[in-house]
């Protein structure tokens, strides 16, 4: 499957890479000019793209979207919304519109049900909406809620849904696993799930 990659060049989004390509996917990195694709391998092909204004087209050619960015820890309200929210709902639409067979979203424990009084309430209010826009799309999708991520690549011993400790841990190597198996195992067609390590 030649699958488009929001946030590519992250954390999470370089070991998603690796793994979509160890199961015999294309990957192809949605890039911003300014993006550092250093880290990238030289064979993955780049697609020029920038959430904030992402261009009609950029889903075009792709038979699944897996939305693995973020604004990041250090912006603040204003770019949250611009890439947690109004981007991932953007890139959605795009996906709808170039009729791709699946759209798999990287989320966050709390996105079900924001907490006003948390730390995180605007960003978890801004993946709230993004989650609740691609249920309505009418695409095929997954949506992955990781709980507290850890840079560790993990085991791939993992717990899901009402199992998952809210206080536990997610490794990044982990989630990367779970983004790849989500584009095409029907276990998680429709599903939006808590995801730990173990």
């Amino acid at each position: 499957m030649n699958i488009l990659i929001a946030g590519a060049t992250g954390n999470t989004g370089l070991r998603l890479v690796e793994q979509l390509k160890a199961k015999g996917h294309s990957p192809i990195a949605l890039v911003r000019e300014s993006s550092d694709t250093s880290s990238l391998p030289a064979d993955v092909a780049q697609r020029q793209g920038d959430l904030t204004d992402l261009q009609s087209g950029v889903c075009d050619g792709c038979d699944a979207v897996i939305f693995a960015a973020g604004s990041g820890g250090s912006t603040g309200p204003e770019m949250t919304d611009k890439v947690d929210r109004d981007g991932a709902k953007r890139l959605i639409d795009l996906a709808a519109d170039a009729g791709v067979s699946r759209f798999v979203m990287l989320s966050s424990v709390g996105a079900d049900n924001p907490d006003p009084e948390s730390d995180l309430a605007h960003y978890l209010q801004a993946k709230h909406e993004a989650d609740e826009h691609l249920k309505a799309s009418g695409l095929s999708y997954a949506i992955v809620r990781p709980v507290s991520l850890t840079d560790d690549d993990g085991n791939r011993d993992m717990l899901f849904g009402d199992d998952v400790d809210p206080k536990g841990k997610a490794a990044r190597g982990d989630v990367a696993a779970v983004l790849a198996n989500a584009v095409d195992d029907s276990e998680w067609t429709g599903k939006a799930l808590l995801m730990q390590s173990v």
